[in-house]
């Protein structure tokens, strides 16, 4: 059974804890371990997480997978992007799914949840941000409508940076 939930303060440390691994499987490889490990640790603590709840824009979820956590995702609402024309949009900020849960369609049913979510806040469409080299997520995006609308270097680190594809979907 899946279920989607609004996540609130209280969900910040398990946010953080999915946050650390997924980001560490999806991209553990794109810098030095030390970079990533002081990426993973600024980013994704119980502070910073709580922190985020303080952005009226800002909204997470949890996706559950037979009564256990599977994921999150987070979405801010009316956040333009330079490479996008359209106003009131919607950004894709995070969508992370722990790798034993890969091959359920977890993944889809929590972007189509955001994606409706986005709808239902009369935006115009959602963009996100994705690495280069995650053929996979890219592959996916592009099979669901999204374009390539410009670029942005992801910053890891004060010496590293990755290159990201701006990706976006318009609403019809």
């Amino acid at each position: 059974m899946i279920k989607i939930a609004k996540a609130s303060i209280e969900h910040s440390e398990l946010i953080a804890e999915i946050g650390k691994i997924s980001f560490f499987e999806s991209h553990g490889n794109s810098a030095s371990a030390e970079d990533i490990n002081s990426f993973i640790s600024k980013t994704y603590n119980k502070e910073t997480i709580s922190k985020e709840f303080e952005n009226a824009k800002a909204q997470y979820h949890l996706i559950y997978f037979n009564d256990k956590v599977a994921g999150f995702s987070k979405i801010e609402l009316s956040t333009s992007n330079k490479d996008i024309d359209e106003l009131d949009v919607t950004k894709l900020d995070r969508i992370y799914l722990l790798k034993e849960f890969y091959g359920q369609g977890l993944g889809s049913k929590l972007f189509d949840f955001n994606i409706e979510l986005s709808k239902k806040q009369n935006q115009k469409g959602i963009w996100l941000a994705v690495w280069v080299e995650n053929q996979r997520a890219i592959s996916f995006y592009t099979k669901i409508g999204f374009q390539i609308a410009g670029k942005y270097d992801f910053k890891i680190s004060e010496t590293r940076s990755n290159p990201n594809h701006i990706m976006f979907l318009k609403y019809e």
